[in-house]
């Protein structure tokens, strides 16, 4: 337990060190403080930490190489697709931003606060549908939606803007959702009645959950 605990606490107290630490306060220390700042960057702290992981966990315990490159692979194909759509979520608001379209979307949101609620939704109902998984759904919509917050918005309105998202990406668990096999594993349905039960409920819960965000959008 303790190596598990060291592994996940390194990459946290090196962020925390650099924030603490600030550069150039003492001329002697510098380089010091330097090297803090460059080891405690998250992408270099979490570096270090899967590296102590593949020997902590792997090498010393004889692991080969290429188990470790297997493992590293079957984890990395969950994330690349995470980090794809991510990226691509960016490169949209960049075209929204260089081309203006996203002020003129911006401007029609401000009229009513019920565009950008429901264009949340369906941003993330879309991805949800086409590639199965709520987390990857939210972290795409949110992407999307964050350039055409109007900044008039206020902390009660962002709240329903996070719910109608997460209302989306709760929709249509189909076969591309792990949810939808350990559903249907445990409760012994095939494919079919699957998709009869627990595909209809996750629809009509997103649904109604969103009906409820709106109504919720015109007394706050």
């Amino acid at each position: 337990a303790w190596m598990i605990i060291l592994i996940i606490a390194c990459p946290i107290i090196l962020i925390v060190l650099r924030s603490v630490v600030g550069v150039g306060a003492d001329d002697n220390l510098a380089m010091i403080e330097s090297m803090i700042q460059m080891i405690g960057h998250p992408f270099v702290a979490l570096i270090i930490a899967n590296i102590l992981a593949w020997y902590l966990l792997g090498i010393r315990r004889g692991c080969s190489s290429e188990s470790l490159m297997k493992i590293s692979n079957k984890s990395l194909e969950t994330a690349g697709v995470i980090i794809l759509l991510t990226g691509a979520g960016g490169v949209f608001k960049q075209i929204l931003v260089d081309t203006g379209a996203g002020e003129m979307l911006a401007s029609i949101v401000s009229a009513s606060a019920s565009y950008i609620l429901v264009l949340s939704f369906v941003c993330a109902a879309i991805v949800r549908l086409l590639q199965g998984s709520a987390t990857v759904a939210m972290i795409t919509a949110a992407g999307l939606i964050a350039p055409l917050i109007p900044s008039a918005f206020s902390p009660n309105m962002v709240s329903l803007l996070v719910l109608a998202i997460a209302s989306g990406a709760s929709t249509t668990s189909h076969v591309n959702d792990s949810g939808f096999w350990l559903v249907g594993q445990y409760l012994g349905m095939n494919e079919l009645q699957t998709l009869k039960s627990w595909t209809v409920m996750t629809t009509g819960v997103a649904v109604v959950s969103m009906a409820i965000i709106l109504v919720l959008q015109m007394v706050v």
